[in-house]
């Protein structure tokens, strides 16, 4: 292993892609209406398509809560694919969030890590999202940071400093936090940036391509991947247990 997983106190997570299976979420929406419009495309395609338009929406209007993103995202998703979004088709897409189902091993691999770290939340989603979402993760969190609390979106800097003033407040020490996501465009990036460790959990391994969420642009780095909450929960009980 590049680092010792008994060295740290606590874990931030991402949560959409990393605990919740947000590409299930959103193509339970980009699906139907795509077939509605008459559009072939398959759901890779689909998310693809999505996510480029949800990062862009998300830099150059880093206020409005994620809800308000979604909707704009597949408006300018649509507007790409030659389709048109009703207000109907946003506001469905808009309220999904908390249906966004969990990844079948995120609650338990929690509870597990939850035995020997602080758990925190830095997500791109609004307080009423997560809590929906939290609804089926149970997770313990010591911390929860949001897009609506911080007024801006990852890849941003926004969460990771309100992160830093997190920590100070559960008495844990900079160097005793690992950083654990799925997106490399939206979490890995950043926390280079950070010079924060971070573990890659890795979700598309079996899949080829980026999904929804676009390529990193920048540079990045992980010290550990697993491809799923489950298997890095394993390894640290291993850790652990040694």
């Amino acid at each position: 292993m590049a680092i010792d997983l008994t060295a740290f106190r606590a874990l931030s997570f991402d949560c959409y892609g990393t605990l919740i299976d947000w590409e299930t979420g959103i193509a339970a929406v980009l699906t139907p209406w795509a077939r509605e419009q008459g559009l072939h495309h398959d759901q890779d395609q689909l998310l693809a398509a999505y996510g480029e338009h949800e990062a862009v929406a998300e830099t150059h209007t880093p206020a409005p809560v994620y809800p308000d993103v979604l909707a704009e995202a597949f408006r300018r998703t649509g507007a790409s694919l030659g389709r048109p979004v009703s207000d109907a088709w946003a506001r469905r897409l808009a309220d999904s969030v908390p249906q966004w189902p969990a990844f079948p091993d995120s609650a338990d691999a929690l509870a597990r890590l939850a035995a020997h770290y602080r758990l925190i939340v830095v997500s791109n989603v609004h307080r009423d999202g997560f809590a929906g979402s939290n609804e089926q993760l149970r997770g313990d969190f010591a911390a929860i940071i949001t897009a609506e609390d911080v007024g801006g979106y990852k890849p941003g800097d926004a969460h990771f400093r309100a992160l830093d003033a997190a920590l100070s407040g559960l008495g844990v020490a900079r160097g005793e936090l690992l950083h654990v996501a799925q997106s490399l465009f939206h979490d890995h990036v950043p926390a280079k940036r950070h010079g924060l460790p971070s573990v890659w959990i890795n979700r598309r391994h079996d899949r080829p391509g980026w999904g929804a969420t676009p390529e990193p642009g920048e540079q990045f780095t992980y010290d550990l991947e697993f491809p799923s909450m489950a298997a890095f929960a394993d390894a640290a009980g291993r850790a652990f247990d040694r």
